[in-house]
């Protein structure tokens, strides 16, 4: 059976077939134990899980496709060795001469594309202020760039420790920064290059836009959102009315549906609801209590009268994972979010 399927598959149909973490795992497999635990050692933990429960999971693969991730392992080193030597063109012109065109071209695009997060990778496990501390000294565009790459709670935890002005001004830049052409993609190839040696994939890159800032202002408290978001509405209404559109903050559960808070509540942690209305308005809290039993209204009400003072930080932390458990139910089409707008309401 595995001769009749190697003699099928093409080689391009062998590589294209299998997924990155697939190929790892039959690399560890192909070669020796001792080789294989060196290479380990510069694994994280999570990548180590991954690969060996990939491992696990392999039963028999035709000899075709082990033959060739090795192929395609081999080369990959031989690219990036070329590129340490002499540069991406270099290397370029170097796998031309022995794989073709087309092939050294398929090469090169995945050491970019490899080389390009090492950069990032490290701004991605700086905290905040290592990262605003990097950052600082840049324009900021180019700190707009840059942050554009990382996850909405990496992004909010560095406006949070950015200058007011600054802030508004970064936070705003992503909103807006739709497609960015190579040219411009050259302002933070300087400031990567310092992190890895990288030279960023030079192709036309939609990043950041209005959905990008409402999901990164979504991960921060809402004293500087609102902050932002009037700075904003100076600077652009429009704009400003688009994200705001996009946007879900901890008050708008005030306009959801009592059969849908219902629904919210079956989801929420006890602690983190209590919590989150510690400096709720009693307009939100009243239809909280309103869509609990008498008696879970009861007791909560209580749990907050004799709570305490508690940290700013921790109310806003259940906040947010209240709203994250909301747009999930909402992305799987079990609840329906209203702005309170006109705009928004069913008839």
């Amino acid at each position: 059976m595995n001769d009749k399927l190697n003699k099928m598959m093409t080689k391009e149909e062998v590589t294209e077939s299998v997924s990155g973490l697939r190929k790892a795992a039959l690399l560890f497999l192909a070669i020796d134990v001792e080789t294989a635990s060196s290479i380990i050692k510069y694994l994280d933990t999570e990548q180590v899980e991954r690969i060996s429960t990939e491992i696990a999971k392999i039963k028999s693969v035709p000899s075709k496709v082990v033959d060739e991730v090795i192929k395609e392992f081999h080369n990959m080193v031989i690219a990036r060795e070329y590129v340490l030597e002499g540069g991406i063109e270099y290397a370029q012109m170097l796998l031309e001469k022995s794989l073709g065109v087309a092939k050294a071209q398929e090469i090169i695009e995945k050491v970019k594309s490899l080389t390009t997060m090492k950069g990032f990778d490290f701004l991605k496990k700086a905290d905040s202020a290592q990262l605003v501390s990097f950052l600082s000294k840049e324009h900021p565009q180019t700190i707009a760039l840059i942050l554009s790459h990382l996850s909405p709670d990496k992004t909010a935890e560095a406006l949070r420790e950015l200058p007011s002005d600054l802030r508004a001004d970064v936070a705003f830049r992503i909103a807006t920064l739709g497609k960015v052409a190579p040219h411009t993609l050259k302002q933070i190839e300087k400031v990567v290059d310092e992190l890895a040696g990288t030279s960023l994939n030079q192709t036309i890159t939609k990043i950041g836009g209005t959905k990008s800032i409402a999901n990164i202002l979504n991960k921060m408290n809402q004293k500087l959102t609102k902050e932002i978001l009037e700075q904003f509405e100076m600077w652009d209404p429009d704009v400003t009315q688009d994200i705001k559109r996009q946007m879900f903050l901890f008050d708008d559960i005030v306009n959801i549906a009592d059969r849908d808070i219902q629904k919210i509540l079956k989801e929420v942690d006890r602690k983190d609801l209590a919590l989150s209305l510690k400096i709720a308005d009693e307009k939100l809290k009243e239809k909280i209590f309103k869509n609990m039993s008498e008696r879970a209204a009861d007791l909560l009400k209580e749990e907050l009268q004799y709570m305490g003072m508690v940290r700013l930080k921790e109310v806003e932390s259940a906040q947010a994972r209240i709203i994250e458990i909301v747009k999930n139910l909402e992305e799987s089409g079990e609840i329906v979010i209203s702005s309170g707008n006109k705009e928004d309401m069913y008839v």
